[in-house]
């Protein structure tokens, strides 16, 4: 049928075995660069998969945007432990990641891994040369498209999604166009249905109360020792940048809280020391996370004031809202013309979800996930203490999520 899903896939998907899991299968997709034209040119997609193909399909999402999925597929059939037997665990390269991730050397080598490290414009401006008028097919429209044709050429009538940060908000956009398509969620740091606030206002509202639960006892207060940092000219963006970077890797922010404090009195060499080591930390080349793709998808998929706040949100200062690196970023990055989009301020369908969400997360919030549980008709919420971005690499995450996907699979799934 033209224009369908099934037709994208313009050559027959065969899965051989590979060698990316043990007994995994893997095959390339093949879509349309631009969906709307699926005779244009097209782009070879990475899909993995490890199970019975008999059994229902388990779609696992990464983040990012810009991080491939099929390194992923042994970690995640790992962590599943027995249930992934009751799955075929699917996995896949989304546009734009892995071997075909879009390159920009300069505005890699200035962000790496980061999501909020203020970029330099020149940078910026490179990369959307080098990209052209293909960086509008890079959004998570696009995406969802290449979801749909991979359920197509799968032969799945339904999937289990479990998506990760931006892979949550892939998951929701692919529901809300496909809702008779999903069996259930799994939403683990959970990004919003109706998109990122570019001033990340619940970010820095969310900062006292984490570093606070962090510092446990204390001497003295580390979002009033933040706040008194960055009147002593502390750099905002920056040491937002590092506290959600720690957030992903070390949630419990070590030396953190002496560093703010000693900054707060005048001495900013440590709080700068731990800056610069987080940013050498998130070096990382386009294959591990594509900052193409990061600016081509987040700064459409976004939302963006009519004008820059100029208000402090405490702990920190108007500046720090105003100049994040996320606005940063997609000041410099050419606009697009918006593609079409499904609706986004309606329910999720009425499919078991789980949505979990780490307490000590600063990438995504807390807050972000109450906000998407009042879009989901049949919401399990998890909130773990202690626990940062990365709530599949914690055991509380993980059994979490086993002991979801058990009771949903069983027909169980009240919250």
């Amino acid at each position: 049928m033209p224009g369908s899903p099934a037709s994208r896939a313009a050559a027959p998907f065969h899965m051989s075995p590979c060698r990316v899991a043990p007994h995994a299968r893997c095959a390339t997709l093949r879509v349309a660069l631009d969906p709307a034209r699926p005779g244009g040119r097209r782009l070879a997609l990475r899909v993995a998969a490890v199970g019975d193909p008999q059994r229902p399909v388990l779609l696992a999402l990464t983040g990012g945007p810009g991080q491939p999925g099929v390194p992923f597929l042994r970690r995640t059939r790992s962590r599943l432990g027995a249930v992934a037997d009751r799955f075929d665990i699917v996995m896949i390269d989304q546009r734009g990641t892995g071997g075909a991730a879009l390159r920009c050397p300069a505005l890699q080598r200035a962000m790496g891994t980061s999501d909020l490290t203020v970029p330099p414009a020149s940078a910026v401006r490179d990369c959307a040369r080098r990209l052209g008028s293909r960086r509008a097919f890079y959004t998570t429209t696009q995406v969802v498209a290449d979801l749909e044709a991979l359920r197509a050429v799968l032969r799945a009538r339904r999937m289990w999604i479990m998506g990760v940060s931006y892979g949550t908000y892939v998951a929701e956009r692919y529901a809300l166009a496909h809702p008779r398509n999903v069996a259930g969620l799994v939403l683990a740091s959970v990004v919003p249905q109706t998109g990122v606030d570019a001033t990340l206002q619940d970010n820095l509202r969310a900062t006292a109360r984490v570093l606070r639960a962090a510092c446990g006892r204390c001497p003295t207060d580390p979002a009033r020792d933040l706040h008194l940092a960055l009147r002593r000219g502390a750099n905002g963006p920056a040491v937002l940048d590092a506290l959600t970077a720690l957030s992903i890797g070390a949630p419990d922010f070590p030396g953190v809280a002496a560093a703010l404090h000693r900054a707060a009195a005048g001495d900013r060499r440590g709080l700068d020391r731990l800056v610069a080591a987080t940013r050498r930390a998130q070096a990382a080349p386009a294959t591990v996370l594509s900052q193409g793709l990061h600016a081509a998808t987040l700064c459409a998929d976004s939302r963006f004031p009519a004008h820059r706040p100029d208000h402090p949100v405490w702990p920190f200062d108007a500046a720090t809202a105003a100049r994040n690196g996320l606005i940063e970023l997609c000041r410099h990055w050419p606009p697009a013309e918006a593609p079409t989009t499904t609706q986004l301020d309606r329910p999720l369908p009425a499919v078991p979800t789980l949505l979990l969400e780490g307490a000590a997360d600063l990438s995504t919030t807390v807050s972000w996930m109450r906000q998407e549980a009042r879009w989901t008709l049949t919401p399990t919420i998890r909130v773990l203490p202690g626990v940062g971005h990365a709530v599949l690499r914690s055991p509380a995450g993980i059994r979490a999520v086993r002991s979801f996907l058990a009771r949903a699979r069983r027909g169980r799934f009240s919250p």
